[in-house]
């Protein structure tokens, strides 16, 4: 077994490699350009340079955790200030923030098969109880959740969910759902009843249909949806107030080749570089698309999409987010690993999980769906199977 995977840290070494960043900020009107240190201590640390908290909190998702899927916005001077190094090292016990270990059920302390959570700026959970078919919000440090979407029953109207799972929370409290089972996305503007947004033609390959949206993004900026809709193995995008879409990446037909998809389940919107990262779930890769492109590029897993448990291969990936310095976390799923690639790099490292272990312990994941990251860079995952969420702190 490969060293790397064993350890989960980097082997011995101190090689420091210097990469240039640049950072934009739309309200400054122009880039912010600083040199970053990659440093790989003897203890397995992994040293980079960070923006401070508040320079997390603007909208670039080339440089942003996937928790401002909240789409915070920071003050115009956030970007002058900058902390010299950041250090990538977490805990490997994880702390069950959210539902009762192993056991699933629907009382208001409990989860049943998670796929998705995300956080606000105000440390609020959001969790895709997805066979609960509800929305759950935890406050912080709270061992019981509130339902804010769904009614914990299956069924054809506004104010219920079938099988959810993704969830988004925009700065307005406005939140999105990935309603997987009836094939539709809707947005909750503060009541318990939501409205179709993006498809509403209802299942179908058409550009106002879908075949199990599995997962969203939306961008602020453009007030633009992506969805990942997973049988029709494309990626849809939707501009507001539309009820008719237009394909972006794959189409219909599935496929390893890079101008198609395999069952998408992930698509995340990169505004650095314009383009898709896509969490190709079957063929187990996760490539950039960039808009307006006909094919797609290869960031981490074989590019024939076969499964493997190396540091070079990944099993059915299905989540994926970037840190504010551009480096790559992948909710491995049937590795019961979580990966981090850095910036540029197509070898992985194991910081969460045992590669190839499924387990119920704090150290180990059965089935990790989720992999989000906080203003600190702590790590929440969706441990699915196990019906929780799990936060290694980093230290």
């Amino acid at each position: 077994m490969d060293k790397i995977m064993k350890s989960n840290t980097l082997p011995n070494q101190t090689n420091v490699i210097k990469v240039s960043y640049i950072r934009r900020q739309r309200s400054l009107k122009h880039e912010h350009h600083y040199q970053s240190k990659i440093n790989t201590q003897s203890n397995g640390a992994i040293h980079t340079p960070a923006a401070n908290d508040k320079t997390r909190h603007y909208r670039d998702h080339a440089q942003k955790p996937r928790n401002n899927r909240t789409y915070q916005q920071s003050s115009e001077n956030t970007l002058d200030s900058v902390t010299p190094i950041a250090v990538l090292r977490w805990n490997q016990t994880g702390i069950t923030v959210a539902g009762i270990s192993g056991i699933a059920g629907n009382a208001s302390n409990q989860v049943n098969g998670p796929y998705d959570a995300t956080i606000d700026y105000q440390n609020r959970l959001y969790i895709a109880d997805t066979y609960n078919h509800r929305i759950q919000k935890y406050v912080m440090n709270a061992l019981n959740g509130t339902t804010i979407c769904g009614n914990g029953s299956t069924g054809s109207s506004l104010n219920q969910l079938t099988y959810p799972s993704q969830v988004l929370v925009d700065l307005n409290g406005n939140i999105r759902v990935a309603d997987f089972g009836r094939h539709q996305v809707l947005l909750y503007n503060g009541t318990s009843t939501g409205f179709l947004i993006g498809s509403s033609g209802g299942y179908g390959i058409l550009n106002n249909q879908s075949r199990h949206p599995y997962g969203i993004e939306y961008d602020l900026a453009s007030d633009t949806l992506y969805i990942a809709d997973y049988t029709n193995n494309r990626i849809m995008c939707y501009v507001s107030g539309a009820s008719s879409g237009f394909l972006v990446a794959g189409n219909s037909t599935p496929g390893t080749s890079t101008t198609l998809l395999e069952n998408p389940v992930r698509v995340y919107f990169n505004s650095f570089s314009n383009s898709l990262i896509i969490v190709n779930h079957i063929a187990n890769n996760i490539v950039r698309w960039p808009l307006g492109a006909t094919n797609w590029t290869l960031l981490a897993g074989d590019i024939n999409g076969n499964q493997g448990n190396n540091a070079t291969t990944l099993y059915h990936p299905i989540d994926v987010t970037l840190d504010p310095m551009g480096n790559m976390y992948v909710a491995d799923r049937e590795n019961h690993r979580i990966q981090l690639f850095m910036n540029g790099q197509t070898e992985g490292i194991t910081i969460a999980g045992v590669t190839g272990v499924n387990g119920g312990n704090s150290t180990l994941f059965n089935s990790p769906w989720l992999i989000e990251l906080d203003s600190q860079l702590n790590l929440y995952v969706a441990d699915s199977n196990n019906h929780r969420i799990q936060n290694f702190l980093r230290y």
